[in-house]
């Protein structure tokens, strides 16, 4: 699986998620603009000394990744918080994209317009709770979709 973040705005979460990525083996792809230069400390702080080790890979549009990596609509997961389903109904591909919006407004419309059915939401029990810190969302959903490709 990879995990695209798209215009990510916070040098914390990219820095957590990155982390992440390096301890499961997964590609990070980060769709510009970025909210920070990916040679700050936070990024590097937030991933500590693994940053280093990060699979990154970096596009200057949404539209270059999509020309570039041509994937398969069924393999591709969307998260925000209004999502058709939740991640655990989701049947997560093994070359599956979980995608990801920036901190303050989640994915455009453009992205995921037509995608509606693999759009997925985290699910919140207290609607007093607007949202979700971007790394444990994305934390959260990588463990859960590999969860289900270790048939665990």
């Amino acid at each position: 699986m990879k995990i695209v973040l798209v215009t990510p705005e916070i040098p914390y979460n990219t820095g957590a998620i990155g982390r992440t990525c390096v301890a499961l083996n997964l590609e990070l792809i980060l769709i510009k603009p970025y909210g920070f230069s990916l040679d700050e400390k936070a990024v590097r702080r937030a991933g500590t000394d693994y940053w280093k080790h990060v699979n990154l890979t970096e596009y200057d549009t949404w539209q270059s990744f999509m020309d570039a990596r041509n994937p398969r609509p069924e393999s591709m997961f969307f998260f925000e918080e209004h999502g058709a389903q939740t991640v655990y109904s989701a049947d997560y591909q093994e070359d599956g994209y979980l995608v990801f919006g920036c901190e303050s407004a989640g994915l455009p419309p453009e992205i995921l317009t037509g995608m509606e059915d693999r759009t997925l939401s985290l699910p919140m029990l207290d609607k007093r709770v607007r949202s979700l810190n971007l790394a444990n969302v994305a934390t959260a959903v990588i463990y859960q979709a590999m969860r289900t490709q270790l048939g665990g």
